[in-house]
């Protein structure tokens, strides 16, 4: 199991009572091995791996998956949901197992969704308050093409880069900032570099735990539920996991000097509308935004 989180996270200790409960169902004849902090690779390196065998599972961005696996794609939509209540009656439901389960035509098998907040941008000299802010600004984003479409349509320079990069290209100026939730700003030191993090929520993207087919398909139906039931226990964990470290990193950030500002936000719902414009065009992602957008209205 690698992934690229340092130990220190959230989702690292989500991983880690996700592995108790496989040893807890199995009466110890299963474990997972686990590789934090990109041991074995990136996001992306570590699925090419779980695609042909060498690695188990995973847990990456939703916003990496789209790249292997192209209904994630619409998850990555800016200001998809309504709310946070609404993302997870989608994610939970129909939809967001559907989602889960259009992997495995590329060798990839979603077991769940982990909670990873909602992303937002911070810089290091110049503030954004509105969305014309972003104009001009380098802006490290994943190697995601919708989020790279957003940055761009904002007016900035979105530069795709591995996140264990970050740090140094941050510090040398090779970027003006990133985005990302507050977890991930605090377990990177990012806030050391970058004193303004503006809280625009502009996705709520989803973390996504991944095992390769290869290796689901060597299981037996007993092991695979014990997996089935570790995972979606450590959902629940995770959730409770996550939602703590946000509100004492949030905290952390004000006392570290970095100021919070809440942005105008529906500027930025604007000038990214267009995204979601044109994707009501595609005849896949089209009908899944319609039927996200039905979920609870």
């Amino acid at each position: 199991m690698a992934h690229s989180l340092p130990v220190s996270h959230p989702v690292h200790k989500a991983i880690e009572f996700l592995n108790e409960k496989v040893v807890e169902n199995s009466g110890g004849k299963m474990e997972l091995k686990i590789y934090p902090s990109s041991q074995l690779g990136s996001e992306r390196e570590v699925l090419e791996l779980l695609q042909i065998g060498s690695v188990a599972m995973t847990k990456v961005s939703a916003g990496t998956m789209a790249n292997f696996s192209p209904k994630y794609k619409v998850l990555g939509v800016p200001y998809l949901f309504r709310d946070a209540d609404h993302g997870w009656e989608v994610l939970e439901g129909e939809i967001g197992k559907e989602i889960l389960e259009s992997g495995q035509d590329y060798l990839l098998k979603g077991l769940c969704f982990y909670d990873a907040g909602s992303r937002s941008f911070y810089t290091k000299d110049k503030p954004i308050r509105t969305a014309d802010d972003v104009e001009g600004l380098k802006l490290r984003v994943m190697n995601d093409q919708m989020a790279i479409e957003m940055v761009n349509m904002l007016g900035g320079s979105a530069t795709p880069m591995s996140f264990g990069e970050l740090y140094t290209a941050l510090q040398q100026g090779v970027v003006d900032g990133a985005e990302n939730n507050p977890p991930s700003v605090v377990s990177s030191n990012h806030y050391e570099v970058c004193k303004y993090y503006s809280l625009d929520r502009h996705t709520f993207l989803p973390d996504v735990l991944v095992i390769g087919t290869r290796v689901w398909e060597s299981l037996s139906a007993e092991e695979q539920s014990w997996l089935m039931d570790a995972a979606e226990k450590s959902l629940v964990a995770e959730k409770q996991y996550w939602e703590e470290a946000v509100e004492s990193d949030m905290k952390y950030l004000r006392e570290q000097g970095v100021e919070i500002i809440q942005p105008d936000t529906e500027s930025f719902r604007e000038k990214t509308r267009p995204i979601k414009e044109r994707l009501m065009k595609d005849p896949v992602l089209g009908d899944l935004l319609t039927r996200i957008e039905n979920v609870g209205s």
